[in-house]
């Protein structure tokens, strides 16, 4: 046992992401209001994740999702496959008119002192009509798995997609996946049916399940109901609230092992100071620092966590694992889009101190 996991050595799939599956459009630094053209990004928190795994570090990925069979569920599912990742689904018919859909998220990238800006349309999203019973877990983990993934985004949908996560969570457990679970808290989406209250009784629930929890000190409080210092009182790149909080978590969920979050110092839109932390099995270990200068900021969390998802995998000594999920989620926000275009082997030489010099 390493890192207090007991991490299969084999299985069918290295890891199951369970999440919804979206499309990101995307009109550059131009506002909404003005912009003409958008670029299309297929995402989701979750998926992300697996794309990134499969794609850069080369892992046997799956997702289970919700896909609406029209034109973009067809654009979405074509980029779950061109990133290999093996798909399960709940198909939904498209009535022609107002759904189910895949839901869109309409983000600008800002510039300089212009912050970007988000917002959805996730009316009538197929993937928050999921409800237990809709995946069949025990065929998918017949064959066995090494990892499960999900997070607060999805949670956060419906009243039922809480409970598909859980679901979920005990089919990797009997199956003996390690579990994860990114707190991911967004108080748009929470609002809409509950806020703050009802998260935390949901995410309580399932991190009740989760071995390794990833989310920083604003999660905690916001999603799971923690006490601490006040979230905007102290530098972003300060370890210490977020460490400081660890005791509370593991007190309180004692199947939790691993905790790990990313430290961001926003400058400006396109420059960032840049780094990470984890708590792994009683000790901590922080990353490097680095400035960025940021192409696409979207997906760079989801990027450290899958570096560091794939340096636990592999058996990484503890801090190589956060060095690589550091040095991945840096080098995502580089690249258009919410998924990695980075190759396993420019993750490591970064990861052990490489720069931007010309590779020739």
């Amino acid at each position: 046992m390493k890192y207090g996991l007991n991490i299969k050595s084999e299985a069918a799939l290295d890891f199951l992401a369970l999440g919804a599956l979206n499309h990101r459009v995307d009109p550059g630094i131009v506002p909404f209001g003005k912009a003409t053209e958008w670029r299309v990004h297929p995402s989701g928190g979750e998926y992300n994740v697996a794309a990134n795994l499969a794609n850069c570090f080369r892992l046997r990925t799956g997702i289970a999702s919700a896909m609406v069979d029209y034109p973009i569920g067809d654009l979405i599912a074509e980029r779950v496959r061109a990133m290999g990742i093996k798909a399960f689904y709940k198909h939904y018919e498209h009535n022609g008119v107002n759904g189910p859909n895949m839901a869109t998220v309409y983000s600008d990238r800002g510039f300089g002192m212009r912050a970007p800006v988000v917002f959805y349309n996730r009316a009538n999203e197929a993937a928050c009509q999921l409800k237990p019973g809709d995946i069949d877990w025990v065929s998918i983990f017949a064959d066995g798995v090494r990892w499960f993934h999900s997070g607060g985004i999805f949670a956060a949908l419906s009243e039922t997609t809480g409970e598909v996560i859980i679901d979920g969570m005990k089919a990797a457990k009997a199956s003996g996946a390690i579990i994860s679970f990114d707190l991911n808290y967004r108080a748009k989406l929470w609002n809409l049916w509950g806020g703050a209250g009802r998260a935390q009784s949901v995410l309580r629930r399932i991190v009740e399940n989760v071995d390794v929890l990833v989310g920083n000190e604003e999660d905690m409080q916001l999603g799971l109901g923690f006490h601490g210092p006040e979230i905007t009182a102290t530098s972003k790149l300060n370890p210490s609230t977020f460490v400081s909080m660890i005791s509370q978590v593991v007190e309180k969920f004692p199947n939790i092992k691993v905790v790990a979050t990313t430290l961001r110092e926003v400058h400006s839109t396109n420059r960032h100071t840049w780094g990470a932390v984890a708590w792994i099995d009683g000790k901590t270990y922080l990353s490097p620092t680095c400035e960025l200068d940021v192409y696409d900021r979207v997906g760079g969390g989801d990027g450290f966590a899958s570096g560091f998802f794939y340096g636990l995998l592999a058996g990484e000594p503890e801090q190589e694992a956060v060095n690589l999920g550091w040095a991945h989620g840096a080098l995502l926000t580089t690249f258009p889009g919410d998924t990695t275009m980075a190759t396993l082997e420019q993750v490591k030489a970064f990861a052990k101190g490489g720069s931007a010099r010309i590779q020739r």
